[in-house]
């Protein structure tokens, strides 16, 4: 007994010294900076577009791998990818070679192939006059003499019954699935809930304690009798089983998540008409025959040909690898799924749909391979590295221990020799304890509590309004440091109403009685109404269609419905103005140009006209003409212009949009078929002013971004007056803060960047490119964790460019969304900040169950380590073992990586790009709670009897289920003390998560059993309530040691603290004062 105490003392005065506080604030903790150095050198990864060698190396460094198909799950297969882009390849050469090379031997097969084929029997009873495989052919070959022989998309169209005018009618719909099949791809089949259970089993750890277990059972009955020589045996198998069980129901409910998030990335809404009416329906529900609308930024959601359609060219380097886009026309009118539209807009007949297209048979290789890994989950898989050969080792030196000293006690009885069941069933207890270590010792639950967490959190943010289309953008939010965000839409509510209008030298306000018809039709001339309405509903990208109720809806952009509903209001009808005259070109709007231009030929007379609005500012310097007060057309000179520039930044100052529309009257007609519109000397009309009012919280988000240490830019295309006054409203633009245009931060030199960007805070009147730019130097130069909006084509670039890419769900192009890592449903900046709340609560939750689960490991592993080297055996059985290792694993990660966000969250500093993910704080908290328990939990080992005055002949079990009760109470605590990391409240917002609370009362509710009930398969005896109690309060204790450790400051590192933002944010101090 003397030499016990004297080698626990040594192990207390050991531990003391290892946790010295001066130890900490040194910096020289080893085995901290050890696994932060091993980290960064073989477990570092881009959050985005990763290198093959980082993701190589981290590969070949992991080791002690207990379950590869389980640990590797969620990480991407790189010899599947390399496969897959191999084949991928081979298609698009295919592809390329068809659509430019075609050959005339090719020609020559295919129509020996099409004179073979007959008009199959289903297709003719159900009354359509060509198959899906003939209509694959002539689109997929760019067959243009088949196309011709079957009356080019007039006679495809009569061949699949349907009216180019009206559409698909929805009675049709399933028929034309059976006969022309889905527009869907062919997926791998969701894997059932036994494959997990069966993934679960193929632990190498569990397979050798399964095969412990029967030898056990073996030898159990031929010393002991049946059935006691049974339950050693059986309650280790019956806990493998639990523990693999509770692991697939984890594992089966995370791959459902991803299935669906996966299902709603791949779900694009797509403009049709149907039954007459203009509607938007997903691109599974595309049936052959419908009649499909394509503006830019668009995806072609299926193969067909051309209808009609204005300048449409189609980027098709996705199917071909040729990044030269393709002119669509009459003569070339073939669009093949998958392509995006980079100019111009059309109307398609849809004539294959799912695996008959090119881009399906393309998608199932797209889906080969996996996804990348995040920097969480390999970092994790380092710490699990590091911790496994910890644990390795200790497991080994426990078994040796165990060993030696039974041999040692058989030689001192003299019975070396003699060896009975009973002796070789000892050994392999003892064995079975070791490998249980292993169990518990390798967290094979760390690099998956990231997945579990980041499923979690995109399901919520889902129900939020943000589609995660990579998972590495949740994690990255959280070291958000500036967010480069648009305007329109995001902060303000896309909801757009003409207010003011200065046409004939005065302005008239749309408010009150001026919203009445017949007092805007007399406020203006009628030469320059019928010009005005002109201009409105011949230069439109919109269209104003009859909804299924009868009423007019407009369909378009929300500028473009602001000024058709004006349009309306001033008694104005589409359908006539647009039948008066025939529309010959059209330059649609883009955001380099910033100006959408029309040719149209009028009926009366056979004159043409151009008409052009956009811009402001370029819309007046292309005009020399302006409408006088008595609506005539005069000279516009300079003070006029100045005069109208006055008008124009007095609207924009009333945080108004403004635009301004002209014409022009064509008479040389030599130039129609030229490829551009005039783009000097106009008329101008009018300068319409468009209210969009900031949307509500917005402030609020913005205040929320500021406290979390986070920069708000506005990027935006709008006047900068504009722009100004709504970054005033918002919260964003300050007395020290500047603005400029796009011209001007263009045209500075290096120097003068790293001047003006740090007081940067309105970037107006910007092209993408400027957008790209910026987010470009704030990376690089800035060294900034930057989040960039985007909603049009032009943005793909800068959403690409940027660590996390935010496209617009309700404006964004298809395009957009595809260079995007979160899609914002709702376009609302609120969104965005929600976004950055989760990320960050997604970094915190790992961290608070890293921290549990490495103090649990550390204490398993030295209870068990040096119970057996002072008193020969180990105080907790390989079954007990198994249940702490589901307790920190599987019920840790479902408690502490769930956790919901709170607002604290927003008050603290982003996340350093490299700061060390175990910070000291973590240390400081494990070590402290591992002296504790160990205190704890040795006292009990070698003291425990004669201070509990434990006796009788049971009184070994006794006090070994106390330890291992008491064990479990610390660990129920502690999960409760990892809840917050920092501050002393830990049960802030304790019964806002469910989830932890039914982990709390499953764990407690099965120990109890456990101990109470399953004593003969888990070596437990009942206990009374007296030592029930002491197991609580001891375990209660793990408490009053976190508010102390808490009180202790931590000092950071030198090169590890965070440095000073260039804006001026400070990271929040830590210890007691933040308590």
């Amino acid at each position: 007994m003397h030499c016990n105490l004297q080698l626990f003392a040594i192990f207390q005065i050991f531990i003391i010294h290892i946790y010295n506080p001066n130890t900490i604030h040194r910096c020289s903790f080893p085995l901290h900076t050890y696994m932060e150095d091993y980290l960064r050198k073989n477990f570092a990864v881009e959050p985005k577009r990763p290198s093959e060698e980082a993701l190589r190396r981290w590969r070949s460094a992991v080791a002690l791998v207990k379950n590869r198909s389980r640990r590797f799950r969620m990480v991407a297969d790189l010899a599947k990818r390399a496969e897959a882009d191999r084949r991928r390849k081979i298609i698009q050469e295919k592809i390329r070679v068809a659509l430019y090379v075609q050959k005339a031997a090719l020609n020559f097969i295919d129509a020996g192939k099409q004179a073979e084929r007959k008009l199959p029997e289903d297709v003719r009873e159900a009354g359509f006059h060509i198959g899906a495989d003939e209509l694959a052919s002539i689109v997929r070959s760019h067959d243009m003499s088949s196309f011709e022989e079957n009356g080019g998309v007039e006679g495809l169209a009569k061949k699949v019954s349907v009216s180019l005018t009206n559409g698909v009618v929805p009675t049709d719909i399933s028929f034309r699935k059976n006969i022309y099949g889905n527009n869907k791809f062919d997926e791998k089949p969701a894997r059932s809930f036994w494959t997990f259970v069966w993934e679960a089993l193929h632990d190498l750890t569990l397979i050798i304690l399964i095969v412990c277990a029967v030898v056990s059972i073996g030898v159990g009955v031929a010393t002991e009798g049946w059935p006691g020589g049974l339950y050693d045996g059986l309650g280790i198998v019956l806990c493998i089983f639990l523990v693999v069980f509770v692991t697939a129901i984890s594992d089966y409910k995370q791959s459902l998540q991803f299935k669906d998030l996966d299902k709603e990335k791949k779900n694009i809404l797509v403009q049709v008409t149907r039954e007459g009416c203009r509607q938007k329906i997903s691109i599974y529900d595309l049936v052959v025959g419908d009649i499909v609308h394509l503006s830019i930024g668009d995806q072609v959601p299926a193969d067909g040909v051309l209808i009609s359609g204005y300048s449409l060219s189609i980027d098709e380097s996705s199917l071909s690898g040729e990044s030269e886009p393709v002119k669509v026309t009459q003569e070339r009118p073939f669009l093949l799924s998958g392509t995006k539209v980079q100019d111009g807009s059309g109307k398609m007949l849809v004539t294959t749909v799912g695996m008959r297209t090119e881009w399906g048979r393309l998608m199932v290789t797209l889906s080969e391979g996996g996804v990348d890994e995040t920097p969480l989950q390999v970092k994790l898989n380092g710490v699990a590295t590091v911790i496994g050969k910890i644990g390795l080792v200790f497991a080994v030196l426990t078994f040796l221990v165990l060993a030696i000293r039974f041999m040692v006690t058989k030689a001192q009885l003299g019975e070396i020799e003699k060896w009975v069941m009973s002796d070789v069933l000892s050994l392999l207890n003892f064995f079975a304890v070791a490998v249980t270590i292993i169990v518990v010792a390798v967290p094979e639950g760390l690099p998956l509590a990231v997945t579990l967490s980041l499923a979690f959190a995109m399901k919520k943010l889902m129900s939020d309004k943000a589609l995660v289309r990579h998972l590495s953008a949740c994690e990255t939010m959280g070291s958000a440091t500036c967010i480069c965000t648009d305007k329109t839409g995001t902060l303000t509510t896309n909801h757009m109403v003409v207010d003011k209008i200065w046409t004939c030298g005065r302005t008239i306000s749309i408010a009150g009685d001026n919203k009445r018809e017949d007092v805007l039709r007399s406020s203006i001339a009628g030469e320059v109404l019928d010009l005005l309405l002109q201009s409105i509903f011949q230069n439109t990208g919109a269209e104003v269609v009859k909804g299924k109720d009868g009423k007019n809806n407009i369909l378009g952009s929300p500028t473009e419905t602001a000024i058709l509903e004006f349009g309306l209001l001033l008694g104005g009808e589409f359908k006539k103005h647009r039948k008066e005259s025939t529309i010959l070109k059209v330059e649609p709007f883009n955001s380099e140009k910033k100006r959408m231009s029309v040719l149209v030929s009028l009926s009366n007379g056979g004159e043409n006209r151009a008409f052009c609005k956009g811009a402001s500012e370029i819309i007046l310097e292309s005009c020399n003409k302006v409408i006088n007060v008595d609506g005539k057309a005069e000279h516009l000179s300079k003070e006029q212009k100045k005069f109208i520039t006055d008008v124009i930044n007095g609207f924009a100052c009333e945080a108004l949009r403004t635009l301004c529309l002209a014409f022009k009257d064509v008479k040389d007609t030599s130039d129609v078929d030229s490829d551009s519109i005039p783009q000097e000397n106009y008329t101008l009309i009018a300068v319409i002013g468009i209210k969009d009012p900031v949307r509500p919280g917005v402030r609020q988000a913005m205040e929320t971004c500021l406290s979390a240490g986070i920069k708000v830019r506005i990027v935006t295309g709008d006047n900068i007056n504009t722009a100004k006054a709504i970054a005033r409203e918002c919260g964003i633009l300050t007395e020290n803060g500047l603005a400029i245009e796009g011209p001007e931060f263009r045209d500075m030199s290096p120097r003068q960047m790293e001047e003006t960007i740090p007081k940067l805070q309105v970037l107006a009147r910007s092209l993408p490119l400027d957008k790209h730019k910026l987010v470009t130097y704030l990376r690089m130069e800035f060294k900034e964790v930057v989040a960039v909006t985007g909603d049009g084509t032009n943005d793909a670039p800068a959403l690409h460019e940027a660590d996390i890419g935010l496209a617009m769900g309700i404006a964004g192009t298809e395009v957009a969304k595809e260079n995007a890592d979160v899609i914002i449903m709702d376009d609302n900046f609120a969104t965005i900040q929600n976004v950055a709340r989760w990320g960050r609560a997604v970094y915190i939750n790992i961290q608070k169950f890293v921290q549990f689960q490495l103090t649990v490991n550390i204490v398993a592993l030295m209870l068990n380590f040096v119970s057996a080297c002072i008193s020969g055996s180990a105080p907790l059985t390989a079954v007990q073992l198994l249940w702490v290792n589901m307790i920190m694993d599987t019920l840790g990660a479902l408690a502490l990586a769930t956790e919901p966000p709170h607002e604290g969250l927003m008050k603290r500093p982003p996340i350093g790009r490299d700061v060390a993910f175990i910070t000291r704080v973590m240390w400081r908290n494990i070590i402290g709670q591992t002296i504790y328990q160990l205190i704890v939990l040795a006292i009990l080992k070698f003291d425990g009897k004669r201070l509990l005055k434990i006796s009788g002949s049971n009184a070994t079990a006794i006090l070994n289920t106390l330890i291992f009760n008491s064990f479990v109470f610390c660990q129920v605590f502690n999960e409760i003390n990892s809840r917050d990391m920092e501050k002393i409240n830990v049960f802030r917002g304790f019964f806002d998560s469910w989830l932890f609370i039914m982990v709390m009362v499953c764990t407690v509710g099965f120990q109890s059993i456990i101990v109470e009930l399953l004593g003969t398969v888990a070596d437990t005896v009942p206990l009374s309530w007296e030592l029930w109690l002491t197991s609580i309060l001891l375990g209660a204790g793990s408490l009053i040691v976190a508010v102390i450790l808490k009180c202790i400051p931590v000092e950071n590192c030198k090169e590890a603290s965070t440095t000073k933002h260039h804006d001026g944010y400070e990271p929040l101090p830590t210890g007691p004062d933040m308590a």
